[in-house]
């Protein structure tokens, strides 16, 4: 086998961060294999958006490490005075999160070209044809023109993702993305996850749907107090916990579901 799939896509080693007196994370270690679609789950306030947020560089470190694709990607050495970030290799990571952040004076097309041609320097009419192909395969072939504002909850989510997958990552992050969807649009957003799943996309999900973690996760880790608790196959984790902690969140969030 070739020695490079063994390789970890992403190496955490003692990761740790706090706001003020509030330590969120507290010396995490992780690591993520290529093709690995990784669901975080935990109580809020348990560092799992925090972790997401820490790895697409948009948060300093207080100590540690994280190795991308083979490479020195963040660090704070015992010491400095401020995170180190390549930002090159943070641009072979996409994140979506819960509130979607699309510019809403751009329209669908803009909102998906503006990165390539800006970060890329793509061509426009190359990016817009790229754009128009994921929208189609999205199910959004139809919105080009349309502006955030005239969207749904499930349409703007669709095309924030479609915007992270136009620079082409090796990595793609997901921050509760249907927390703030109606139920019925929640379905629609998770179709084109598993899309992604089935290409093999590496992923790193948070959320708070079991179901949905149960389906599309080839591992699941339980975060709680800034640490990992548990962390196994899917039918493990959530199906026969192994820690006390998991067992009760699991327990406590199907029991608020019904």
């Amino acid at each position: 086998m070739d020695g490079s799939v063994l390789q970890p896509l992403v190496s955490m080693r003692g990761l740790r961060k706090s706001y003020g007196d509030l330590s969120v994370l507290k010396g995490v270690d992780l690591e993520m294999k290529p093709g690995e679609r990784v669901v975080v789950i935990g109580p809020s306030g348990g560092g799992k958006s925090t972790l997401l947020r820490v790895l697409m560089g948009l948060e300093e470190i207080d100590a540690g490490t994280v190795v991308f694709d083979g490479r020195p990607y963040i660090s704070r050495p015992a010491g400095a005075g401020a995170t180190v970030i390549d930002t090159r290799l943070r641009r072979s990571i996409g994140m979506v999160f819960q509130h979607y952040t699309l510019f809403p004076h751009l329209s669908v097309l803009q909102n998906l070209v503006l990165a390539p041609c800006k970060v890329h320097g793509e061509h426009k009419a190359q990016a817009e044809e790229r754009a128009k192909e994921l929208l189609t395969r999205f199910g959004l072939g139809n919105k080009c023109g349309a502006y955030p504002a005239h969207l749904s909850g499930g349409q703007k989510q669709r095309v924030a993702i479609a915007r992270a997958l136009m620079l082409d990552p090796k990595l793609m992050l997901f921050d509760e993305v249907t927390s703030a969807l109606d139920p019925e649009l929640v379905g629609e957003v998770e179709q084109v996850m598993q899309q992604l799943a089935r290409q093999s996309m590496p992923m790193m999900i948070v959320t708070h749907d079991m179901w949905f973690a149960k389906n599309i996760a080839s591992r699941v880790i339980f975060c709680a107090g800034g640490v990992i608790v548990e962390d196994g196959p899917p039918e493990q984790v959530l199906g026969s916990p192994r820690e006390q902690r998991t067992l009760e969140f699991i327990d406590q969030v199907f029991h608020i579901k019904q």
